[in-house]
């Protein structure tokens, strides 16, 4: 009978642990289960954080991101701010939507990275009515740093590589968005290489010196815009994502352009009588593997070029055609025209007929 009961209480007691086991077990399993889900969801919104992420390539010492702590004041930070350019908690403004303001951040350290790829996230809005908005902001990898000029807040006659996103159009007089004399719609982004003595022309959108580029309509825009600039083996390329799809568009890609390693990286902004809030919430640097010979690794560049540059056919200049009054007088006066040679035709036609009788008899 003892012995009996002693079964049963142990077959309890047996029952009991299994029953907390199997508990803990499901307990854990649920533990593990939301720490997976939580570390799985903080990964998906590192990786979308600018929707593009190569973390085994981040040069962090040439980046720029959140939340930007000691950026221009501390020792320890890789930058540095100038002009009106101030923090925020999500971005780094580098002109806020005021007239005549003008601000930069330029990197302390110098890049000497033969291949690199600069992924700039940034915003560029305000409350200025359709073309009635500037200046836009410039992307830089220059020999010179914390300086100040019209070149979208930079110096001109710089020594290096601009990338210029223009958002208004200074040779268009009437203010129009589309300028049919060179067929370009703004925004626009264009590239540039300066050896120090070639002048950015600002009342011609630097036309004249201009490798390429594309319309890109970043402004007031509710999603995020991206830009993109790589170097490797002597080629530029440039590309933009301003539609929200997270897909990279071709906007520049040139072979031949040579830039020189050791100079610094750099956004700057300008406003003039017309102004906007130009945003930069990160700039991303990555070292990019490429494969290259031996002669390739002893090559070194002093002076920033590009192959060839005299001969590119940047801009195709529009002929613009006649209006019909134009073309009205043009007709009368080609007629006028022909019927007066006709009737001289005719006079001296009859002169040498009457002249060649004369000499007859």
């Amino acid at each position: 009978m003892l012995f009996s009961t002693m079964n049963k209480s142990n077959r309890f007691r047996m029952s009991s642990f299994k029953i907390f086991d199997l508990m803990f077990n499901q307990r854990n399993i649920h533990e593990l289960t939301c720490r997976f889900a939580v570390v799985l969801i903080l990964t998906c919104q590192c990786l979308a954080d600018d929707g593009y992420e190569m973390d085994d390539f981040l040069k962090r010492e040439y980046s720029l991101t959140k939340p930007y702590q000691g950026l221009g004041s501390s020792s320890s930070s890789y930058w540095d701010l100038m002009g009106n350019a101030m923090i925020t908690t999500e971005h780094v403004r580098l002109t806020p939507d005021l007239q005549s303001r003008q601000g930069a951040v330029w990197s302390r350290v110098p890049c000497f990275l033969r291949d690199w790829e600069l992924q700039v996230h940034f915003k560029i809005h305000g409350h200025g009515k359709k073309n009635l908005n500037g200046d836009g902001m410039a992307l830089w990898y220059t020999k010179e740093r914390m300086q100040t000029g019209p070149v979208f807040g930079n110096m001109n006659l710089f020594t290096g590589l601009g990338v210029f996103v223009d958002t208004y159009p200074n040779e268009n007089k009437n203010h129009e968005k589309y300028n049919p004399s060179t067929q370009r719609v703004f925004p626009y982004v264009s590239g540039m290489v300066g050896n120090g003595t070639l002048a950015y022309e600002h009342d011609r959108d630097g036309q004249s010196t201009e490798l390429g580029g594309c319309t890109a309509l970043v402004r007031n825009i509710p999603h995020d815009t991206f830009l993109l600039i790589r170097y490797t083996k002597n080629r530029l390329t440039i590309q933009i994502d301003v539609d929200g799809k997270q897909k990279w568009q071709d906007c520049l890609d040139l072979p031949g352009v040579r830039l020189p390693r050791g100079y610094f990286f750099g956004a700057s902004s300008v406003t003039g009588d017309l102004s906007d809030n130009h945003d930069l919430i990160s700039m991303k640097l990555y070292q990019l593997t490429v494969e290259r010979t031996q002669e390739e690794e002893e090559e070194e560049e002093l002076i920033p070029s590009v192959d060839n540059f005299e001969n590119l056919n940047k801009v195709e200049v529009q002929e613009e055609g006649m209006s019909g009054v134009q073309l009205f007088f043009t007709i009368v006066f080609s007629v006028i025209g022909i019927f007066v040679l006709g009737v001289v035709a005719v006079v001296m036609y009859g002169r040498w007929k009457e002249n060649s009788r004369k000499r007859f008899y």
